[in-house]
This record gives C-alpha cells, sequence and structure tokens, in this order.
C-alpha cells in the first residue's frame, strides 16, 4: 500500500512539474511588440489595398457608363 501512494505522489509531483514547464514556456513565447506591429501593418495594407480596388472599381464604372447630359 505505501509503495502505491509513493508512485502516486511521484507521478502527480511529475505531471505537475511538466505543466509548470509547459505553461511557463507557453508564457515565454507570447506576441511580442514587433508580433503587433506586423498585425498592425498587415491590417494597415489590407485596408489600403481595398481602398485602391473600390476606387479602381468606381473609376471603370464611370468610364463604362458616363453619365447622361
Amino acid at each position: 500500500m505505501t509503495t502505491v501512494v509513493v508512485s502516486v505522489a511521484v507521478l502527480l509531483v511529475l505531471v505537475l512539474t511538466v505543466v509548470a514547464f509547459v505553461s511557463r514556456r507557453d508564457r515565454d513565447r507570447l506576441s511580442s511588440e514587433e508580433d503587433r506591429a506586423a498585425v498592425r501593418h498587415a491590417g494597415a495594407d489590407q485596408r489600403r489595398h481595398e481602398a485602391e480596388r473600390h476606387l479602381a472599381s468606381g473609376l471603370a464604372e464611370r468610364h463604362r457608363n458616363p453619365p447622361s447630359t
């Protein structure tokens, strides 16, 4: 019986150690300021591209159907 209790205690300590190690490693891996800046830059590029596409679409539509006088 003592062997079972000691084995379970050792296993529990081992599992807790692994969980603590993995959580600490993941905390160190959280996004940095460079990652946030890259996300903002990508979002700005996407919005600029959409605006240019919208402008080009409007110009093409006006060219295809000139306003009546």
